[in-house]
């Protein structure tokens, strides 16, 4: 056995100490920061081959790891923009050097220029938001992706373009019975249109089985010189025996030029589902909408559990605007975390895999909450009591190596 390895035996347990010690100090230092993934050191030894029937000793090495997985509790704020990830997945921010990173803190601010910032400095990135289709994900990279920006700018406007209007026939009326309704659009302008709904009970036929028709028309009257235009020619609604509407499931109107302003064709739904147009033996009655903003400022934000932005409009419409990206990968834990509790990929991790919230296996957002940091003081402080009992075990080691090493060199006097 050599003195010396014993004393270097005893140092490498000292160092192995403070390296444990260290990730403790680090752990209970963010033990209050958001989206925080804990440290901890792992210990393995190491063993030198014994020669001559002397045993040399080894000593040991640490090896840190992060729970970068294991999930924080949430606690809940009254921001909108503070974000929690409820599952697996990251946000994707990007930092002053312009490179996208993944990270679960998700304390956002809304900055001057309309971006999402958190509190160190990383923006939050998304895609634009679509009603017509889902943007083309890059499964593997980050093509694509937009800094999110709640900037109100000037007035909004968008012009309508579909609807649904469900309505009751009354099914005792008449032939030649008429009723209207109304439904207001917007055009390229944004100025409300008033759209007239008119239902004429045309007959019924014998069948079988036995049907009734409606006719249906849509038109448009200007307020000021008083015209009719018909945006629809009449247009059959044919009822079964049962009072549910046959056909057709949707209309569409024609568009039109209004005082130097568009009004887009409207594709209205009026039946094919289950509040669909009836004619039943009760009273007229109608219930609809038309989609389109007239002109109206932003008022606020609200992002719902699967990612979508929406913009709160003055006049009380909301209009989508982005889509939160997710990003995760095969081993979260052995992720590079970097300074701003942000994480890039390593050669261990598995290459990162994009996608929403709520689908593909990633967790859902929570508006209005944050993640709590995963450290479990408790834990922390009785590591910090153990390595400081092995730290002083150690240095004894080390001191009783050289307290013999020192009898050893006076053997000579």
């Amino acid at each position: 056995m050599s003195l010396y390895g014993t004393m270097r035996t005893g140092v490498s347990g000292m160092n192995a100490q403070a390296n444990r010690l260290s990730t403790v100090a680090d752990n209970i230092a963010n033990a209050n920061t958001t989206g925080y993934k804990k440290a901890s050191t792992q210990f393995s030894s190491l063993i030198l081959p014994t020669t001559g029937g002397a045993y040399n000793s080894g000593g040991v090495t640490t090896d840190v790891r992060y729970s970068i997985s294991a999930q924080g509790t949430f606690t809940y704020t009254t921001s909108a923009t503070d974000l929690a990830i409820n599952g697996k997945g990251f946000f994707i921010v990007t930092g002053s050097d312009g490179v996208e990173y993944l990270t679960r803190a998700g304390a956002f601010t809304v900055m001057d220029d309309g971006t999402l910032r958190n509190s160190a400095g990383f923006t939050l990135m998304g895609y634009e938001y679509s009603s017509t289709e889902d943007p083309t994900i890059v499964i593997n990279g980050f093509a694509g992706l937009s800094e999110i920006n709640l900037a109100s700018g000037d007035l909004s406007v968008k012009a309508s373009e579909s609807g649904y209007l469900n309505v009751n026939l009354p099914a005792n009326e008449e032939d030649g019975y008429s009723k209207a309704t109304s439904l207001v659009a917007y055009d390229s302008l944004g100025n409300t249109r008033k759209l007239d709904f008119t239902y004429t009970k045309v007959g019924v036929t014998a069948g079988p089985p036995p049907t009734t028709q409606w006719d249906l028309r849509v038109s448009y009257t200007d307020p000021e010189t008083g015209t009719e235009t018909e945006l629809l020619a009449p247009t059959t609604l044919t009822f079964g025996s049962d009072g549910k509407l046959q056909t057709p499931e949707s209309i569409t109107t024609d568009a039109m030029t209004i005082g130097g302003a568009e009004l887009n064709a409207l594709e209205i739904s009026i039946g094919g589902n289950a509040k669909g147009t009836t004619q039943l033996a009760a009273a007229f009655a109608a219930s609809g909408d038309i989609d389109g903003i007239g002109p109206s400022g932003v008022s606020g934000y609200e992002i719902s559990d699967d990612g979508i932005v929406y913009l709160k409009y003055e006049n009380g419409d909301m209009a989508p605007k982005y889509r939160i990206a997710m990003a995760n990968v095969q081993s979260p834990d052995n992720l590079k975390p970097l300074p701003g509790n942000v994480y890039s990929q390593s050669s261990d991790s598995g290459v990162i895999v994009m996608g929403y919230a709520g689908n593909g296996g990633f967790g859902t957002i929570l508006s209005g909450a944050l993640e709590d940091s995963n450290v479990d003081i408790g834990e922390e402080l009785t590591a910090m009591i153990e390595s400081q009992r092995n730290y002083t075990a150690n240095s004894k080691v080390f001191q009783t190596g050289s307290e013999l090493m020192e009898v050893l060199v006076n053997l000579k006097r």
